[in-house]
């Protein structure tokens, strides 16, 4: 079923259309793939960018909007991705970036595609544990900004995942958090009480 990807707000597609028209910013950028493409790329498939600031035993904080990203393309794949923020005067863009984030990201929309149940495709990053994942937000009416983590959404951690978690693979967000729960907690030192 095809996924119901939210419309990113116009200033952050202009902000990153203004980025790959701009040499400089092109060639500033740490991503030798953009730098070294012949002909004209495109900003493709804006994902919202939450972040998740805190897991505990009890519970999770809520996400927060943090930006958009877009893959961007030339000819036929895509080479890097492209971030935007908020900043005080609206959305901005940020910066280029590539590695193993762009196949995966497109290998977990392909198989999310495949799903029989639509859903709202969205990134969530987990700092704490250094891990982006695919979110698949069941509610395809909401806007991409706003919808909590719902215990029956689901999480596919991209690659590189943090050891023990199998990336491409998806995880109720319910069944997911208790496991990131006790990736964080640190492990008793040494002659210390348990």
């Amino acid at each position: 079923m095809p996924l119901s990807v939210p419309p990113a707000p116009a200033p952050a597609l202009r902000s990153v259309l203004a980025a790959l028209g701009s040499p400089t910013a092109v060639r500033g950028a740490r991503t030798p793939v953009l730098r070294a493409t012949q002909g004209p790329t495109s900003a493709e498939l804006p994902l919202p960018v939450h972040e998740l600031d805190h897991i505990t035993a009890t519970g999770t904080s809520p996400t927060k909007l943090t930006g958009w990203r877009f893959l961007i393309r030339c000819g036929e794949r895509a080479v890097a991705a492209a971030d935007t923020m908020l900043t005080p005067d609206g959305w901005a863009f940020s910066h280029f970036c590539e590695g193993p984030y762009i196949a995966s990201a497109e290998l977990a929309l392909r198989h999310a595609e495949a799903m029989p149940k639509p859903y709202q495709p969205r990134l969530l990053s987990v700092p704490e544990l250094y891990m982006l994942t695919l979110w698949l937000h069941a509610d395809c009416s909401d806007d991409g900004a706003d919808g909590p983590l719902a215990p029956t959404d689901l999480l596919v951690p991209l690659a590189p995942a943090p050891p023990g978690i199998a990336a491409h693979r998806p995880h109720r967000a319910a069944d997911l958090l208790p496991v990131l729960t006790h990736r964080l907690t640190p492990a008793p030192l040494l002659g210390s009480p348990a």
